[in-house]
């Protein structure tokens, strides 16, 4: 049994401490060569369930059943060496370190202060609008390491938004975009042509973008730029648009699924 794709390892563990469950942290303290995860990876495990991976396979297992010990035993820490080769099962061909220690209040506050620099650090994905394509997206990208928020000035749209680490703002998006940070996100989806059209081309002037997505077609795409271009606008910019969001080979215009394409997308504008 597993945890919510949503919970964070902190609120798993805080709630297991609540409760009296016994818990430990399962680490990757030492990764070499090729393997699933990188060192630093964690995960925890209690009697009946488990949250977050280190990277799945036989020695997630292996650490997963030696954490159950630890815990049976009511020892505090423990230690496996597994090397990933035909020996265990595995063609990876690296070795890992895996790092076994019952969780306690300091666990709890460690993971806390760790989460919370990794959230401050995650970059920021804007959406504006939160009609189906924006609630969608905002779904998809809620388990992903981004600062989601998403922008509407309809707060009955708003409040269908789900998703536990989305920010919700019932505001002007094209105030939201004058004043965005350099170096963000923004997937304009909103319910008017003429709000898309203000919102990108306060971002387009600004240029200070990760990543520029609209909604809409290849003439919706044209009609903008000839505009944006009688505007002045750089057309380094403009290259830069990407209209149609979520690449051209999938003709599937569900919200589900152009919330999928989106978020790869944006994974690999970051990556970038």
């Amino acid at each position: 049994m597993s945890s919510g794709p949503s919970e964070t390892l902190s609120e798993v563990l805080a709630t297991a401490l609540a409760l009296g469950e016994p818990a430990a942290l399962l680490s990757l303290s030492e990764a070499l060569g090729s393997t699933p995860r990188e060192a630093g990876t964690a995960m925890l495990v209690m009697p009946d369930r488990v949250a977050g991976t280190i990277g799945g396979g036989t020695y997630e297992w292996a650490g997963i059943a030696r954490a159950r010990e630890l815990l049976a035993a009511h020892a505090v820490e423990a230690s496996l060496r597994m090397p990933l080769g035909p020996e265990t099962g595995q063609c990876c061909g690296g070795h890992v370190t895996l790092a076994i220690r019952r969780a306690d209040a300091e666990t709890l506050a460690a993971l806390q202060a760790r989460e919370a620099e990794g959230a401050a650090q995650a970059p920021l994905v804007t959406i504006y609008g939160a009609g189906h394509v924006g609630r969608a997206l905002a779904l998809a990208l809620d388990p992903l390491p981004f600062r989601t928020r998403i922008v509407d000035e309809r707060p009955e749209e708003i409040a269908r938004v789900s998703g536990t680490r989305v920010a919700r703002v019932v505001g002007s998006a094209s105030a939201t975009a004058e004043s965005a940070p350099p170096g963000a996100a923004h997937v304009v989806v909103t319910h008017s042509h003429t709000l898309d059209s203000l919102i990108c081309a306060s971002l387009l002037e600004a240029n200070t973008f990760a990543y520029l997505g609209l909604i809409g077609s290849a003439t919706k795409r044209a009609t903008f730029l000839s505009a944006f271009r009688a505007m002045g606008l750089d057309e380094a910019a403009l290259a830069r648009l990407v209209c149609p969001i979520g690449g051209r080979q999938v003709r599937d215009k569900r919200p589900a699924v152009i919330a999928a394409l989106v978020a790869a997308e944006l994974i690999a504008a970051f990556a970038a």
